[in-house]
């Protein structure tokens, strides 16, 4: 029996914190050796963190990448190291070293470079051109790197065909999407039984901006079988014992593979080999499974937004966040989502009421920060709102009151939160939500102003969803039920109602989800079923409400489809449908 055990350390990496980030491999590597792991690899671009963009245009930046590689070299006695770096050569490429005996034995570059969603590559990076194997003894292995994998012909074709790869190990960083974990594992098990190959995984994990990266490393054999899945969003140092002669008897029996690969071994001459020193062999002390399960689904949204909004708090230099509670569940979600990230005594939340504010949203506020445990304080905002009308009384004379009025109310608490933050250093956290952006139900320098908008994209269905969630979760109505049964309201004026200025959410979703993510046209919309109507006036709302977005702090990317890098329209745009 022919075994390999196998590390893969899933970790949090900041991009640009050089030092930090070796630190972490470096770290990895010794415990790697010290369960006695033949081979350990790390996440794409793990030295530089990912996604680097312009930083990659300074020459220092890339200079200080490779130093860090020299460093690492000197940790890798006994042991193959596989790192993500940046790679200069006459030109700059996105790549993995293959570290043996403090030497680097090879390097790969990345062959598919995406350019589309939230990826740039292409603007930065050349494309690899060598589809180099290494052999290690009676082990022949392939790495790639993340988009690489994702297309069924090389460079994984001719690393098993022509170079006899066993095992493919596939630097990620692949940034999460509700769903995206499932569909990454229906990927790479197809892969592994089409090419009769072990697969292992190795992603990155940790907020990053508007991107979270879920880890959910794992390793596949041959037949799609999951051996060792790592825990999702948190750092994790899993191990594998790998059977490679499973691997030539499951070859054995594909006839239609072997004589592929045959005639392949004529016609091209693509792969090259490359030696390794062979490991010596000792006795292994026997690993304890450590599979862990996939996350479902209200699992995996909840644990995206509470680590997103942790590391870019902590990333980024605060303790503290503030945030303005209005009784509504948005902001309830929010509140709840940060404690859960930074902890009760890290999140104060800010009463604001005005003469329109009902003494039940008053009241959930209050229920709501001492369930959650968070400091709570009053700011009225009816005395500096009749001052602001005082004030404009006489440009504005003969007018009736409109939204300029409720929007001086919003922005008054822009006003006091920011002066807040101001103070005492506090991040502002903004609460609107996706289907709200998308409309421009929502204040420009009022509620949209602060530094991180935690549920900037969850649409108002999933907030509802997210909110039961978190109470059954918690065993209790930490949000009180109150505030999930109300309609919802902005109480800028009179008995205000969402659905005065919007359809009701579930269809507003329904008719954003085609729009917005899936770029279906308003007949498209209207044959699914939906008021014609409705559709032109929502599609309306959201073309003409572009500037808003473009103005909105960055928040967490957790659909499919999300506003801002992922959604990239022009703001002066003269197309109608």
């Amino acid at each position: 029996m022919k075994q390999l055990r196998l590390a893969l350390s899933q970790v949090n990496m900041s991009v640009g914190d050089i030092s930090g980030n070796l630190k972490r491999i470096i770290n990895s590597i010794k415990k790697a050796k010290l369960k006695q792991a033949d081979i350990v690899c790390f996440p794409e671009l793990a030295i530089t963190g990912y996604p680097p963009e312009d930083l990659l245009l300074k020459p220092k930046f890339i200079e200080d990448n490779i130093k860090a590689l020299e460093e690492i070299k000197k940790h890798t006695d006994g042991i193959v190291a596989i790192v993500g770096f940046v790679d200069r050569k006459e030109d700059i490429f996105n790549a993995a070293a293959i570290i043996q005996n403090k030497e680097i034995v090879d390097v790969y570059h990345k062959s598919y470079l995406p350019n589309y969603g939230v990826f740039d590559e292409n603007r930065y990076f050349q494309m690899g051109s060598r589809i180099p194997v290494y052999k290690m003894g009676d082990l022949t292995f392939g790495v790639n790197i993340c988009e690489d994998i994702w297309y069924p012909g090389d460079p994984i074709k001719s690393q098993v065909l022509l170079g006899n790869a066993q095992l493919i190990i596939n630097l990620s960083s692949s940034p999460y999407y509700s769903g995206k974990p499932e569909i990454r594992e229906k990927m790479i098990t197809t892969r592994a039984r089409d090419y009769n190959s072990l697969i292992a995984f190795c992603n990155l994990v940790g907020g990053q901006d508007e991107l979270v990266f879920d880890g959910s490393s794992f390793v596949t054999d041959e037949n799609g079988e999951i051996l060792v899945r790592s825990s999702s969003f948190e750092e994790d140092l899993i191990f594998c014992d790998l059977n490679t002669d499973k691997v030539f008897r499951s070859r054995l029996h594909d006839p239609k593979t072997r004589k592929k690969k045959y005639k392949m071994s004529f016609d091209e001459n693509k792969v090259e080999t490359i030696v390794l020193e062979n490991i010596k062999k000792k006795k292994k002390t026997k690993l304890k499974p450590s599979t862990n399960k996939r996350l479902d689904r209200n699992s995996e949204l909840l644990s995206a937004l509470v680590m997103g909004t942790k590391d870019y708090v902590k990333k980024n230099g605060f303790k503290k966040v503030v945030l303005g509670l209005s009784g509504g569940i948005d902001s309830s979600i929010v509140a709840a989502i940060a404690t859960e990230a930074l902890g009760n005594k890290n999140v104060i939340g800010v009463s604001m009421p005005s003469m329109f504010s009902s003494k039940g949203s008053i009241k959930d506020a209050e229920i709501l920060s001492k369930n959650l445990g968070i400091k709570l304080y009053k700011i009225g905002i009816k005395e500096s709102y009749d001052e602001f009308n005082k004030m404009l009384s006489t440009v504005f004379s003969g007018l009736d009151n409109d939204t300029t009025e409720e929007n001086l109310q919003a922005r008054i608490r822009g006003n006091i939160l920011m002066a807040l933050s101001n103070k005492f250093g506090w991040l502002v956290l903004t609460t609107g939500n996706k289907s709200e952006l998308a409309v421009g139900y929502s204040t420009l320098y009022g509620d949209m102003a602060g530094g991180f908008s935690v549920i900037k994209d969850v649409p108002k269905t999933m907030v509802y969803k997210l909110s039961n969630y978190y109470n059954e979760m918690k065993g209790k109505s930490v949000i009180p039920e109150s505030v999930i049964k109300k309609p919802p309201s902005a109480e800028l004026r009179p008995n205000q109602k969402d659905t005065d200025s919007l359809p009701p959410y579930e269809v507003l979703d329904r008719i954003l989800k085609a729009y917005v993510e899936e770029d279906l046209s308003l007949e498209d919309i209207v044959a699914l079923g939906e008021n014609k109507t409705v559709v032109k006036k929502i599609i309306k709302m959201v073309d003409l409400n572009e500037y808003k977005r473009r103005q909105s702090p960055p928040g967490i990317k957790i659909t499919s489809r999300a506003f801002g890098k992922d959604r990239r329209f022009p703001i002066t745009n003269l197309y109608k449908q």
